[in-house]
């Protein structure tokens, strides 16, 4: 029988190897031949979001470790990018038990959830980093207590609100490593937008922001104003939405005269993301879309410190004159000094930093 090298990158174990269904190649003579290194498991469950902007991780892992096999644990593992990674894989019980069986080099967790430190805390590996279950059943860091721990400014509002560092720098001081503006990673299934006219700057306008901190929605009555005064300025104005804003995003459409073109699977979404030159959006996933494919980001914000986004220098973040953002509220209260903060980022201030980009 033919030597088997188990190491390679290519083999399968169940199932013919790539090199072999091309060519009939066998092992010894196998020209493709890539010993694998280091194993490494990257735990990034959920929301997208999080997982497009944990992707300039990947570029220094890959600098650093070019024979490592990388696995991603997701929630939404097509959201990985898999000419960058080896396995994608989905939290079902099948990987974990695969992954459980091994003897990793690193793990590295980044999600704070029960499940996610659970499976960090037993996974057999020479290293960790990140979140880990404490004694008690409850997440708690691998390492440092600074100011500027991850793990810390989650514990404490009056240090999320004073901390200084933008999310790439927080997750790659957890690895060890210096940021040095890796950009995101995200593959994007190209479609043709006929109704979209590029012969005018495009703006896409986000008008939702998801279910868990509606705190952060923008007022329909401001995304009406600025779509009409975006047409009437000569701009291509477009509605980005899914499911939840369909039936605003066609109230929008009828009230201002933007265009809505309906919700789309996350690939074709992100393909429409990327016709505009424009984006203005609340903090949320198309935001980090925007980012990733290098568009001019008008960012609006209020329950989040925004030294939490990097920009790559391309955009500005508004958000209301208040001493107390930064406080991760869901709802607003009594204790909130407006009683939807929101509402005090104008439409003028959103069409000033507009302005610029046609110059």
């Amino acid at each position: 029988m033919s030597k088997v090298n188990i190491d390679c990158k290519h083999f399968r174990g169940h199932i013919p190897c790539k090199p072999h269904k091309a060519t009939g190649v066998h092992c010894p003579e196998c020209k493709q031949y890539e010993p694998l290194k280091e194993r490494i498991l990257i735990i990034k469950l959920g929301a997208v979001g999080d997982v497009i902007r944990t992707t300039p991780l990947l570029r220094r892992l890959r600098q650093d470790f070019p024979q490592a096999e990388i696995s991603w644990l997701s929630y939404t593992p097509p959201v990985v990018p898999m000419d960058w990674v080896d396995n994608a894989l989905d939290m079902s019980l099948q990987n974990i038990l695969w992954l459980g069986a091994q003897q990793l080099d690193w793990v590295i967790n980044l999600d704070k959830d029960k499940e996610a430190v659970a499976l960090a805390d037993k996974l057999r590996a020479e290293r960790k980093s990140g979140f880990i279950m404490g004694k008690y059943g409850k997440c708690v860091s691998d390492k440092g207590r600074s100011e500027h721990d991850k793990w810390v400014t989650g514990l404490w509002d009056d240090a999320n609100q004073a901390n200084t560092q933008n999310y790439m720098q927080e997750i790659f001081s957890i690895c060890g490593y210096t940021f040095n503006d890796e950009r995101y990673i995200l593959n994007i299934e190209q479609r043709a937008f006929p109704q979209v006219d590029h012969r005018k700057i495009v703006v896409g306008l986000n008008t939702g922001c998801g279910e868990r901190w509606p705190t952060r929605l923008w007022p329909d009555r401001y995304w009406a104003e600025l779509s009409e005064t975006l047409s009437k300025k000569g701009y291509e104005v477009i509605l980005l939405g899914g499911p939840q804003e369909d039936e605003k995003n066609r109230k929008l459409a009828a009230q201002s005269g933007a265009k809505y073109l309906g919700t789309f699977p996350f690939g074709e979404f992100y393909s429409l993301i990327d016709q505009c030159d424009i984006v203005v959006s609340q903090v949320t996933m198309a935001m980090h879309v925007a980012i990733a494919r290098d568009k001019y980001l008008v960012l609006l914000n209020n329950i989040f410190n925004r030294n939490e986004f990097y920009l790559y220098g391309k955009g500005t973040i508004l958000q209301p004159d208040l001493p107390c953002l930064g406080c991760f509220k869901q709802r607003f209260d009594s204790n909130c000094k407006s009683s939807n903060c929101m509402e005090l980022i104008a439409v003028s201030q959103v069409l000033q930093a507009i302005e610029p980009y046609r110059r």
